[in-house]
């Protein structure tokens, strides 16, 4: 069988060679044999031409069909990366507005820091101020008290003496 399809060819060949007319020159076609239509010698030759035919359409459908292939994925591809860009530069802007957020943040985290230990030092300083005044109103009023006690016992002591 296989010997018989490796034949095929060459007997269309022949065949074809053999009804073709000849030039009177070199015996080769002439022009008008392209224009007839060749006669196959038989059914089978003609059934094997058209296979071929359609084989080699087949062939060139796949190509077409892996360069389309191809081509899609190229596409798909340029889409994804393009998507991938612009997902990337998303984050990147997200990236930098979280920083400046938190630049933002610590910045007034320190000032209400800065603010918070002033008002605590301002606190401490009254605190201190009003005890100190406590603490001298207080001696001031002890050291009263303890005058009128002295100055009482002295005038008691002063009249059992006479």
């Amino acid at each position: 069988m296989d010997t018989q399809k490796a034949q095929t060819p060459k007997a269309i060949i022949k065949v074809e060679e053999q009804t073709a007319p000849l030039s009177a020159e070199g015996g080769e076609p002439t022009e008008s044999s392209a224009h007839v239509p060749e006669q196959p010698a038989n059914p089978l030759a003609e059934l094997l031409g058209r296979a071929e035919a359609a084989y080699s359409a087949y062939m060139d459908a796949q190509k077409q069909v892996a360069r389309a292939y191809k081509a899609q994925e190229k596409q798909e591809e340029k889409v994804y990366k393009e998507a991938e860009q612009r997902v990337n530069n998303v984050y990147e802007e997200d990236v930098e507005k979280a920083l400046r957020t938190r630049e933002n943040a610590e910045q007034q985290a320190e000032e209400a820091y800065k603010k918070a230990k002033e008002e605590a030092k301002a606190a401490y300083e009254d605190g201190v101020r009003q005890a100190s005044s406590s603490r001298n109103q207080a001696i001031e009023e002890a050291w009263k008290a303890c005058k009128q006690t002295t100055e009482q016992a002295w005038k008691i002591f002063a009249k059992e003496a006479t």
